[in-house]
């Protein structure tokens, strides 16, 4: 997505609350319909757009070749940049909240704890190249050659947030805006991952048949929330927002055994990045 794109949707959005406070302000009465605090429990959806910022992919492979009895390690490593496009998905989420106005004011303070399953189809760049550079302890270089990765995944499953928020109560709703912090997980795939490498001027497949790596962990990171809700009667509302949720930059390893007689050895790898998640939800929340 766009920065100019992200702009204007968060501008109409924006102004969207705003009207409907000016209409609301206008018509508003002495009885609203939002009482004067409220736990309520809801369930939705929301169309997501992540964009996976900052990403770099590492591979060391640690080698043994074992020939005519004799026995030499080496070792080779490199790092590159990954470059994604949006990753979009639709999402199933559930909320539980909080709500309660000021003594004598229409203004109101609340909180929220919602889950998402994000899920959807993950980043993919293909064709991942990652130069190696080592060399073995006789100081015969081990260099030129490449880790090569048929395609590499990044995604957000799950994640988490609380979301503590301040708004203003209408005649038929209310208009509000929070942060608070969030809690993610990040799924990270290597696909058909080979490395090469160039001895005495030859292409060497060292590590044998392609590999594939799984990595999942749970990151920190904090969200900004612009909503309003309508009130459909004093029980049951819908309640419509905008999110911009950041991950921390945190690194996920791996690490796999591979035999490739007369080579042995181990493929290690790690990855870093951020990734900003911008959410439209819609729930239809009850209220006890």
């Amino acid at each position: 997505m766009s920065s100019k794109f992200r702009f204007t949707l968060i501008a109409s959005f924006a102004t969207s609350m705003v009207s409907y406070a000016s209409l609301s302000n206008a018509q508003q009465s002495s009885d609203s319909m939002v009482p004067n605090a409220g736990l309520y429990v809801g369930v939705g959806i929301g169309a997501n757009s992540t964009q996976f910022n900052g990403q770099t992919l590492s591979g060391t492979g640690l080698t043994t070749d074992t020939i005519a009895g004799r026995t030499a390690s080496g070792i080779g490593s490199g790092e590159t940049g990954v470059v994604f496009g949006p990753a979009k998905s639709i999402s199933p989420s559930v909320q539980i909240g909080y709500f309660q106005k000021f003594q004598d004011s229409s203004y109101l303070w609340g909180t929220k704890f919602s889950y998402s399953y994000i899920g959807g189809s993950p980043a993919t760049t293909y064709n991942v190249q990652l130069p190696q550079y080592g060399t073995f302890p006789n100081g015969k270089p081990l260099t030129g050659g490449d880790a090569v990765t048929s395609s590499y995944q990044k995604s957000i499953t799950n994640q988490i947030s609380l979301i503590p928020y301040f708004g203003k109560s209408l005649e038929k709703g209310m208009i509000y805006f929070g942060v608070g912090p969030t809690y993610s997980q990040v799924r990270s795939t290597t696909n058909g991952l080979v490395g090469y490498a160039q001895i005495d001027g030859r292409t060497v497949d060292v590590s044998g048949a392609p590999q594939s790596f799984i990595a999942s962990q749970w990151v920190y990171g904090g969200a900004a929330m612009l909503g309003g809700s309508y009130f459909i009667d004093k029980d049951w509302f819908l309640d419509l927002s905008y999110t911009y949720a950041m991950t921390q930059n945190k690194t996920s390893n791996r690490i796999s055994p591979f035999s490739n007689p007369p080579t042995t050895g181990f493929l290690i790898g790690s990855s870093t990045g951020t990734a900003a998640v911008q959410t439209i939800g819609l729930t239809l929340n009850k209220l006890f």
